[in-house]
């Protein structure tokens, strides 16, 4: 095996312990919310505190990275992952366990943005860099299929008293693990400047970032209560006199949390354009499917879990030819992608009634996914292609938080519609009609899609001709 794809696998067990841990404790809500005695708003701030640390710690992640030396932050990272573990794994109460969750979502904010920048450092050629992304994308799927299905079967063990435990302590072994190779294999990296932490803006910025997820989080089970709106408003402020202070330290050369350099390279600014509008749609159809396959058309939860698994075997099957597809056909490969999950939507407005077949649910939900793994890995690839080495931990860091925000928006956003289409007393017709509003509203935001991949230069996806 080639030196650096050990280090592909080392970096991407990181990846893999970010995207699981995101899906692992959703099949295990019944159980945790028993055995701690935990309220339905309790629960669903367990489930959220994950996201809100992870969305708000991003861009400090990148740059940490940048300073301290990549290796030093994803090892960092791990370790604290590792810790909040165990913190979660042995919680007594709810508010312990809404508080370790944070934890471990900041520890992995401080690992993804590492993935994104070493990937890019290790693999400088466009070909061997589109076949890592592939296998970025491969962990992607595999961490969420995984996921869901530790979640189900650690809850569902009867050998032990209160099983959910074990799905944060699965991740002691795998952390310890990644440690020990990223520390005898991996090679440090970081920009040569000798620069101060900007301690005051990561504070300003975590406080605007934590505002606007929390806000929009809450929003989807509260609404958009005077609260929240109030909060997305400070929220606003906050980020702004945070824009507006970072560009006055950067005139000043004092030491800053993101260099605006990176907005300079079109490719990046069309890639979080792309991102942000793929993971609006993408979310927010996840989030409103599982509504509509259970209380719509009633397919029993287990079902419905199936189907979706389906879904990630055609991401991670998807992920593994595309490599080969978009290095033949350069962005022409990742169009036809978009084109793919477009068509899968409108078929599934078709075949999506009572008396469709299981196996079709599952074909479309394949196809779905296959549409979905073509496209992710290229999207990075698009964004962060070119950047150089000093920018390129502060480019992961802004692109994973806009893609996580992105993804929260559309959740509230398209959700929001969904109900207000359903009604106060929806019936079948009903749940349909809500979910074809939905699925409108995606497909014109896979067409936004499309047109923004249109103007990325061919250079980013070069063709490069197979029989070389």
């Amino acid at each position: 095996m080639k030196p650096n794809y050990l280090k592909l696998i080392i970096i991407l067990f990181g990846q893999l312990l970010t995207i699981m841990d995101i899906f692992i404790i959703n099949v295990s809500i019944p159980s945790i919310q028993r055995d701690l005695n935990a309220s339905n708003g309790e629960m669903q701030f367990i489930i959220a505190a994950y996201l809100i640390g992870f969305a708000s710690f991003l861009i400090t992640g990148g740059r940490l990275g940048d300073l301290y030396g990549r290796k030093k932050m994803f090892i960092t990272g791990l370790l604290f992952f590792m810790l909040s573990s165990i913190a979660c794994g042995i919680s007594s109460g709810a508010v312990q366990l809404m508080i370790s969750r944070f934890i471990q979502g900041i520890s992995a904010a401080v690992m993804a943005p590492q993935v994104l920048s070493m990937i890019q450092i290790l693999f400088s050629e466009h070909k061997d860099r589109t076949k890592a992304m592939g296998w970025y994308g491969i962990t992607i799927g595999i961490g969420t299929i995984l996921g869901q299905f530790l979640g189900g079967y650690f809850s569902s063990l009867t050998e032990m008293d209160e099983p959910w435990r074990l799905i944060f302590l699965i991740n002691i072994p795998v952390c310890i693990m990644a440690a020990f190779f990223s520390t005898s294999q991996l090679e440090e990296s970081k920009i040569n400047e000798k620069q101060s932490f900007d301690i005051g803006g990561v504070l300003i910025l975590s406080a605007g970032l934590f505002c606007i997820t929390y806000a929009l989080t809450a929003s989807e089970q509260e609404g958009l209560n005077v609260q929240n709106v109030l909060l997305i408003i400070i929220s606003g402020c906050i980020l702004f006199y945070f824009m507006k202070s970072q560009k006055n330290r950067l005139k000043s050369s004092k030491s800053y949390l993101i260099d605006f350099e990176i907005f300079q390279y079109k490719n990046f600014n069309l890639g979080i354009v792309a991102v942000s509008l793929f993971f609006i749609m993408l979310d927010s159809y996840f989030y409103i499917l599982s509504i509509f396959f259970q209380d719509g058309l009633k397919i029993n939860p287990l079902q419905a879990g199936v189907i979706i698994v389906f879904q990630g075997l055609g991401f991670i099957t998807a992920s593994v030819f595309s490599v080969k597809l978009v290095l033949r056909y350069g962005k022409n490969a990742l169009i036809s992608g978009l084109i793919l999950i477009i068509m899968v939507l409108i078929l599934q407005l078709y075949f999506f009634r009572m008396q469709t077949d299981f196996y079709l649910f599952c074909v479309l939900l394949f196809l779905h996914g296959v549409g979905v793994g073509s496209v992710i890995p290229s999207l990075a690839n698009i964004a962060l292609s070119g950047m150089s080495e000093k920018l390129i931990g502060n480019a992961s860091g802004v692109y994973n938080t806009l893609q996580q925000v992105a993804a929260i928006i559309g959740i509230v956003a398209v959700g929001s519609i969904f109900y207000y289409f359903l009604g106060d007393k929806p019936l079948a017709e009903r749940y349909y009609f809500a979910f074809s509003i939905a699925v409108g509203i995606n497909v014109l935001c896979l067409i936004f899609v499309i047109n923004t991949v249109f103007k990325v230069p061919d250079y980013i996806l070069p063709k490069i001709n197979s029989k070389k």
